[in-house]
């Protein structure tokens, strides 16, 4: 202990390393910060300004100020931000493993692998040929095979972390693209990690041995983990978190892992993420490792990370000889060409359009990880040959590359955000077969159980998100009590106090949902006031691209099983949803004792419960988006679906009577038609156009799924609301149906629900679903009614990958 304190405070050091290094990692994050306020205007991401702020700091610049450099670069500063990037990677690797959606990973492999097979193949090629140039430059007489290794994985090796970060902040992570993009690029960077690490291990037999000993400790904390992850979450049964301890006691076995296998000789990437992706997926400890990991990571570790290899930056020797500039460029030539060329060939075979093949290959462009990491390991392994020239030079290359590159992919997404943005916003559109992506909102923990239960009716093709709105108090007051007085976990922000014990109840249903269907829940919670509220969740579905918000009614079921109104600001927040709504919304009237229950498979035959649904037809826009969700329903074993389709009986009669068609066809035109004629001519063609497209669709649904025996059909002819009703009648008297779907039907509705509206008390429901949802009919169904979105066009979907 004297001696690291005699290092740390020796006179050879005027300033303490340790302080040196908080300081330069206060001053990057402010500069940083500041460099965001200026371009992020611009569309420029955060870690273009995070490097920049460490490039303004490094020996190129601010550091070639005696005093300044004499306090910032020293021979400990640099251990301890060797020291601080690896537990970062560590940690983040392990973070990505957390949140990686390993259904897409799985069905979407063979693509992602194919596309990169493309870059690779060709950047080893362009490495090859670099190698006998670079090793003429930099003068590097032997171990050509270690640098021929090292040059071709600058130019192979696409840096997951860097390019997560960068199609976040862009607000690019949730597109099918983006998606595309990460798992590419982490498919790239393992497959750059195996290439280099199956040369270590060819190298000798201890290396060989080294390889399975990081393999069985690697799999053992995998199974180690498991374990622990469910005994810390019994042990805090009646916490919304496990305990901080805990949770750093788990932290502390992933980097000791890591740094483990480092000693070994291996690189931990891979091992971190592997311990991200085996790690329980649902359950109060990963829930906990979320909220720990993600917010420090992402605005303190990942900002210091990309402000540190802007600091590598130091090009004082590197304009003295031309033949140095020249073979940066060269490089940076070779990066691009290499992976533009690779990736726009794969993506022509597999019919991918240009646009998307170019951002793609930029994506996988960006640098900044296993190279990185690479570049300073060789040299230290190989000190015969590795100059500080060629880790100089290397490093320009890796910040160079990446920092022209980030801008370029803003660029692209800023002129073509029509032909990225997302289009998925109504059921009608999408293909019933395709995922299906949708955000459900609960105020209360009755209404996080409903939104459950529907959410399990979609299948295994759904990515669900749950959505905890809570409303802020006006008037706030915080203990005031000391760090040491604060319990286990606590903090001095009160935000976690927000949703009380509902946050532990709605956190408790989604893990028993999850277990149950193995259905993984996407939990967000946001914190506002009803008057705003609409607006986050809104931006939310945008974020997330959505198809459609389902929406909790705000009466709920009492134990009489009538319904009973809860908060007003639950209503204002559903209609304000419905207005401004940038894809479908479908409000849920879910009864939890007498409707819709969860529509799975028990543990013998006779929990196995089959349930009936009807959905409503009459016709229109919302009842064509009700429709197509009603695909999704009618293929779940556990339900049966019935459609009734309500047709207007006067129609018919007038079909079928040929004077009134002779009558119509010889009335002559006389004279000019007068400006409300027109009007109703062009109301009576809209109408004409959506009664043409309702017999369409319909006509493809009956086809596809009535004449398969998947659905069965109902017709009944009416005139008006009156009728409608004793049909409704009938039916719910002949069987017992556990959930209505509607469509909410357009403003100036049908003849065969007039006179429905005479009594509405819920207009937001349209006159149907205000009907099925009223104290006067009684029903003891659930209810779910739809509405479309109302900017929806039919063009083609830019969403997908292929066409």
């Amino acid at each position: 202990m004297e001696d690291i304190t005699q290092e740390l405070c020796s006179s050879i050091h005027p300033f303490n390393p340790l302080v040196s290094t908080f300081v330069q990692i206060s001053l990057m994050l402010v500069i940083a910060h500041i460099f965001n306020l200026i371009f992020k205007p611009l569309g420029q991401p955060g870690p273009i300004s995070q490097m920049l702020a460490g490039l303004v700091l490094s020996p190129s610049f601010l550091s070639q100020i005696n005093k300044i450099r004499s306090f910032f670069i020293q021979d400990l500063s640099a251990f301890y931000y060797r020291v601080f990037a690896f537990i970062s990677r560590i940690l983040f690797m392990f973070l990505i493993g957390l949140e990686m959606d390993t259904a897409y990973l799985r069905t979407n492999m063979d693509l992602a692998a194919t596309i990169a097979s493309g870059g690779l193949l060709v950047s080893f090629v362009f490495g090859i040929i670099l190698t006998y140039i670079s090793r003429f430059v930099l003068d590097i007489k032997d171990n050509t095979p270690a640098f021929s290794i090292t040059i071709t994985i600058l130019l192979a090796n696409s840096a997951s972390p860097v390019v997560m970060r960068l199609i976040d902040e862009l607000k690019f992570n949730t597109s099918e693209l983006g998606r595309l993009a990460s798992t590419t690029s982490l498919i790239n960077e393992v497959g750059c990690i195996i290439y280099y690490s199956s040369f270590v291990t060819v190298l000798s037999s201890k290396n060989f041995a080294n390889a399975i000993y990081s393999i069985i400790l690697t799999a053992l904390l995998i199974i180690i983990n498991m374990y622990l992850a469910k005994w810390f979450a019994r042990w805090n049964k009646d916490s919304k978190y496990v305990s901080n301890a805990q949770v750093l006691f788990l932290l502390v076995l992933v980097v000791s892992l890591a740094f483990s296998i480092e000693v070994l000789g291996y690189n931990s990437t891979i091992t971190g993420f592997l311990l991200g992706v085996f790690f329980p997926r649902d359950g109060k400890t990963t829930r906990t490792l979320f909220k720990k990991l993600a917010y420090s990571i992402h605005n303190f570790v990942l900002p210091i990370y990309f402000g540190y290899m802007g600091f590598q930056f130091d090009i004082r020797d590197l304009l003295k000889h031309y033949q140095n500039i020249l073979l940066v460029l060269l490089l940076l030539f070779s990066c691009i060409a290499s992976r533009m060329i690779g990736t726009l060939f794969v993506c022509h075979r597999l019919k991918i359009p240009r646009i998307k093949a170019v951002l793609l290959a930029f994506v996988l462009n960006l640098k900044g990880n296993f190279e990185l990491i690479l570049i300073d390991v060789e040299a230290g392994r190989s000190a015969t040959w590795w100059s500080p020239m060629i880790h100089r030079v290397l490093l320009i290359v890796v910040v160079l590359n990446t920092l022209i590159t980030g801008p370029i992919i803003a660029s692209i997404l800023r002129r073509n955000g029509n032909y990225f943005a997302h289009r998925n916003t109504s059921v009608e559109s999408l293909d019933p077969d395709s995922e299906f992506r949708i955000l459900s909102c609960a105020y209360e923990p009755r209404h996080a159980s409903g939104q459950l239960v529907l959410s399990a009716s979609f299948g295994s093709s759904i990515s669900p998100y749950l959505m905890h709105l809570v409303e802020l108090p006006k008037r706030r007051r915080k203990a005031k009590l000391l760090y040491n007085q604060l319990e286990d976990g606590g903090q001095y922000s009160d935000e976690e106090d927000y949703g009380g014990n509902d946050v532990l109840e709605i956190n408790e249903a989604v893990d028993s949902f999850t277990a149950q269907t193995r259905i993984r829940i996407s939990q967000v919670k946001i914190v506002n006031t009803f008057a705003n509220m609409y607006e986050d969740v809104c931006n939310a579905a945008e974020d997330f691209r959505v198809t459609i918000i389902f929406l909790p009614f705000h009466k709920h079921q009492r134990i009489d099983q009538r319904l009973e109104n809860s908060k007003e600001g639950y209503r204002t927040t559903n209609q304000k949803i419905l207005r401004h709504a940038p894809c479908s919304v479908g409000v849920l009237v879910h009864k939890n004792q007498t409707g819709f229950q969860l529509p799975v498979a028990g543990n013998n035959s006779y929990e196995n419960v089959v349930q009936h649904a009807a959905m409503l037809f009459f016709g229109g826009a919302d009842d064509r988006e009700a429709l197509a969700l009603s695909k999704r329903i009618g293929k779940n074993s556990n339900i049966n679906l019935t459609v009734i389709r309500f047709l207007y009986a006067a129609k018919k009669e007038e079909e079928s009577s040929p004077s009134s068609q002779s009558s119509s066809a010889s009335s002559p035109m006389v004279g000019e038609p007068s400006r409300k004629v027109r009007v109703l001519r062009s109301l009576s063609r809209n109408h004409e156009i959506e009664i043409a497209k309702d017999n369409v669709f319909f006509e493809e649904f009956r086809l596809r799924y009535v004449t398969s025996g998947e659905v069965g059909l109902i017709e009944r002819y009416v005139n008006n609301g009156i009728e409608t009703l004793q049909v409704l009648r009938e039916i719910m008297d002949s069987i017992e149906f556990s959930l209505f779907i509607v469509g909410k039907g357009s403003y100036g509705g049908s003849v065969m629900t007039t006179g429905l509206s005479d009594w509405e008390e819920c207009p937001e429901l349209g006159p149907v679903g205000d009907l099925l949802a009223s104290s006067d009919l009684d029903i003891k169904s659930s209810v779910l009614i739809i509405q479309q979105h109302r900017q929806y066009t039919n063009n083609s979907n830019e969403d997908s990958v292929q066409g």
